[in-house]
């Protein structure tokens, strides 16, 4: 007999916790949600109804997967923490829509579980409230993917969706906001305060919506370039792109001219930083240094 009560309710959630002896560990920063509103806004604002697939990423005690496994057709949901597999095993396993898998998302051939599991073909989306410390490289290996995602729908901390979402010029804009809007459209859909979290983070947090592109911004013709190219133009942020460029290409005088024509022919300011330029713009100071042979093995980007 299954419990009337929703899993993200105060209440569920204290017995659960109590009855299989769990806390949540900071180390992997969990918090469980205690709120039924905000999962049945997530599934919202997935868009998330009968004709969906559904991959979920770190399900912890099930609460967003209890209303995922409500509304999609199929859900193929990966833990990594022992410790929760019997809870969704014993509390969830009467969906027969719901797959449990015990793996790291990271590490698995994600094509082929797709491929194995899910019985129709259908959208397919990802829906997740992501522990903070994994969020880049959740989002990052699931755009890398070869899944053909329509979206991505997750819960991650205020901080990084402003990152995500931000456009050239501002503060919280960089490297991973092109990465990440290279591939989809980005929005922030709700903030979620740190009340509705059992134990309570202290940071808002943002639940933020990104969409497959009818058409991508840019066609990049060499991707790998692309992307280390907009890596060293974030590496000191105070330094003028053409200044972050000279470290990562090469102080030699020939080099350095060819940067300053690029920066040149690409239309752009030879003082302009990083932080102003499009991703169209990333694209064409691209293909205009490559025009002038500066070869990918010229430079090693920095980490930022």
């Amino acid at each position: 007999m299954t419990n009337n009560k929703a899993i993200a309710t105060p209440s569920r959630t204290s017995q659960i916790l109590k009855k299989y002896n769990l806390s949540a560990k900071k180390s992997l920063g969990q918090n469980f949600i205690i709120d039924p509103n905000i999962m049945d806004n997530i599934v919202k604002i997935a868009q998330i109804d009968q004709q969906t697939n559904v991959i979920e990423v770190g399900p912890g005690i099930g609460a967003l997967t209890e209303s995922l496994a409500e509304a999609a057709h199929q859900v193929l949901s990966f833990e990594i923490d022992d410790r929760f597999i019997p809870v969704l095993e014993n509390e969830l396993g009467h969906y027969d829509n719901l797959k449990i898998v015990h793996a790291d998302a990271l590490s698995v051939d994600l094509r082929k579980y797709v491929d194995d599991y899910f019985d129709a073909d259908l959208p397919l989306v990802l829906t997740a409230n992501l522990p903070y410390y994994i969020t880049t490289p959740i989002l990052m290996h699931f755009l890398e993917s070869d899944l053909d995602l329509e979206s991505m729908t997750v819960m991650i901390q205020k901080e990084v969706a402003e990152r995500l979402s931000a456009k050239p010029g501002t503060k919280a804009y960089g490297s991973l906001s092109i990465a990440v809007q290279y591939y989809m459209q980005v929005e922030i859909a709700a903030i979620v305060p740190p009340t509705v979290f059992n134990p309570a983070p202290n940071v808002d947090s943002a639940i933020i919506h990104m969409s497959k592109y009818k058409k991508k911004p840019v066609e990049v013709k060499d991707e790998d370039f692309f992307f280390r190219l907009v890596r060293q133009g974030f590496v000191q942020r105070r330094k003028t792109l053409r200044n972050n460029l000279i470290v990562g290409l090469g102080k030699e005088e020939a080099t350095k001219e060819k940067i300053g024509l690029a920066i040149e022919s690409s239309g752009l300011d030879p003082k302009v930083r990083g932080e102003a330029l499009s991703i169209s713009d990333f694209s064409r100071l691209a293909e205009e240094l490559k025009a002038l042979d500066v070869a990918i093995t010229d430079f090693e980007p920095k980490k930022s």
